[in-house]
């Protein structure tokens, strides 16, 4: 049978367009057509919570670049590197380990933002309160022959510097020093888990720890801080070098004011109030510590 000239005419067009259908709708008409700007962050908390909050974060960021913006899960630290080596994401919320992953494997790549609290971060190390471990100033050699868990494995305040200062205090690998090792995947689950009795002790941020007790939400009479680490830089927002070619010259300077400008009711997905401007060289010191562990190269 042979098709109507109109039918083939309709199915030329089609084909002939050669787009799909995420190159149709990548921009619209109230941003002129610019592509959209995708971001992602380290799920470092429930991934639900991440989603909701962070889509806020989006519009905001729209509104004030005036290109469309939104927010890519990452299922696992691991997958947000990967997603902006790739250029799938060209904005990332990171750790201190894993913004340190991605400038060093994409040139041109900087931090551009960070929490004012970000400077000066520090881990908690939490025992069960039937270990009997009580808070000390210097690191507490009662936790050999313990059960214990990390976060994430790319986790700067949940594993990077947790390990250095374990292996500083004992001259021994975690594996070697506590009677079994783990990893949660998340803060929360490290705090939860040492809750719950589950696991003897770990290590998560303080800031993550602080949160869940003012929220009701962990009981610190069964998840006890016993030790605290020295201060270390960690999260920050780094930026694609794609951005500059993407958008126009000096984009990643407007993107930048924008993040300092979120009002800090959405700055509470990432745990923070206010955001500061930051500089690639504040991170030496845990790249310096992640090379030493080769989790940096």
């Amino acid at each position: 049978m042979r098709l109507p000239l109109l039918t083939l005419f309709a199915a030329f067009l089609t084909f002939s367009c050669g787009c799909n259908e995420e190159e149709q709708t990548d921009g619209d008409a109230s941003s002129g057509g610019k592509p959209t700007l995708y971001f992602s962050a380290i799920p470092d908390r429930d991934s639900t919570e991440l989603k909701e909050k962070f889509g806020k974060v989006a519009t905001a960021l729209g509104d004030a670049l005036g290109v469309p913006v939104e927010y890519k899960a990452a299922t696992n630290y691991g997958a947000s590197v990967q997603m902006f080596k790739n250029g799938d994401v060209h904005l990332g919320w990171f750790g201190g380990l894993t913004g340190c992953q991605v400038r060093s494997a994409v040139p041109g790549a900087h931090a551009i933002a960070q929490g004012a609290v970000d400077p000066t971060f520090r881990s908690y190390f939490v025992a069960h309160r039937d270990t009997g471990l009580k808070r000390s100033d210097s690191f507490p050699m009662e936790l050999k022959g313990l059960t214990f868990t990390f976060g994430s494995e790319r986790s700067t305040s949940g594993r990077l510097m947790p390990e250095f200062h374990i292996r500083e205090a004992t001259g021994m690998a975690p594996d070697k020093f506590f009677k079994a090792v783990g990893f949660s995947g998340a803060h929360d689950s490290t705090a939860k888990a040492v809750e719950s009795g589950s696991v003897q002790a770990g290590a998560l941020n303080f800031n993550t720890y602080d949160s869940m007790v003012a929220d009701g939400k962990l009981d610190p009479a069964k998840c006890r801080i016993i030790w605290v680490t020295p201060d270390y830089a960690d999260y920050n927002w780094t930026a694609h070098p794609d951005l500059e070619t993407r958008y126009s010259k000096g984009f990643t300077k407007k993107l930048q004011a924008a993040l300092l400008a979120l009002p800090a009711e959405l700055l509470s997905v990432m745990g923070r109030k206010k955001m500061i401007p930051a500089k690639d060289e504040e991170f030496e010191g845990i790249a310096a510590v992640a090379k030493s562990l080769k989790l940096l190269r």
